[in-house]
């Protein structure tokens, strides 16, 4: 992990990494972390609702310090093979979590349903564990992401697509075959390596395991 002291002494001196708005300790990861990729779900339309969501006013990968390091390590640690990340979600406002909750309570809207949960009922959503009233993303220490080929940038095969919300989406699922189940565990090792610890319910979810707000939800939007 040589290659990576450089980047993360970098990034602890770094303008950016210093400074933080009066009500929120975020920095954006993209700046600091060379080669991430961002794909950032919730600022478009291209997610389970299907319209931008509340708090999301621009496609950026807000973080807290730690994770930001954390993210470095992981990006690092990945160079070796031509590999790295792509981030869906980083950290996401409490009002945002407000307007999952909301439209996961309409039985009316489902048009998303054929992409992002063809197997379950909405009315299930909750009782199974996809949509919350809180969410750890809120303490700004939590990524939803997968690994892309550095060169183009192309993902790699995990077996099914980010937030689809069925059970061939946990990490360890039976449902997908050997190639695409190796991908998830390299994501799952090189993310604990890091720091992070994995949510095995989703294949792309892991929050910093010393989060420094375990305890703090967060409401600034992300602009």
């Amino acid at each position: 992990m040589r290659r990576c002291a450089p980047l993360l002494a970098a990034l602890a001196g770094s303008p950016e990494a210093a400074q933080a708005a009066p009500d929120h300790p975020f920095i954006d990861a993209a700046r600091v972390v060379p080669g991430l990729r961002l794909d950032i779900r919730y600022a478009g339309s291209d997610n389970f609702v299907g319209r931008p969501i509340a708090g999301y006013e621009a496609p950026r990968c807000l973080l807290t310090p730690e994770a930001v390091r954390a993210l470095a390590r992981a990006q690092a640690a990945l160079a070796a093979d031509g590999l790295g990340l792509k981030l869906f979600d980083c950290y996401r406002p409490v009002r945002a979590v407000a307007d999952f909750a909301a439209w996961a309570r309409d039985p009316a809207d489902t048009r998303m349903k054929p992409a992002y949960y063809p197997n379950i009922d909405k009315a299930d959503l909750f009782r199974l564990g996809y949509i919350a009233e809180r969410s750890a993303h809120s303490r700004g220490s939590t990524v939803d992401l997968t690994l892309v080929h550095r060169a183009d940038g192309s993902e790699l095969d995990m077996g099914t697509p980010f937030d689809l919300f069925d059970e061939a989406s946990a990490t360890d699922s039976p449902r997908v075959g050997p190639a695409q189940a190796r991908n998830r565990q390299r994501l799952r090792a090189v993310m604990i390596r890091a720091g992070f610890t994995p949510y095995p319910q989703e294949w792309w979810h892991f929050t910093l395991k010393r989060e420094p707000y375990p305890d703090t939800a967060f409401d600034h939007p992300v602009r």
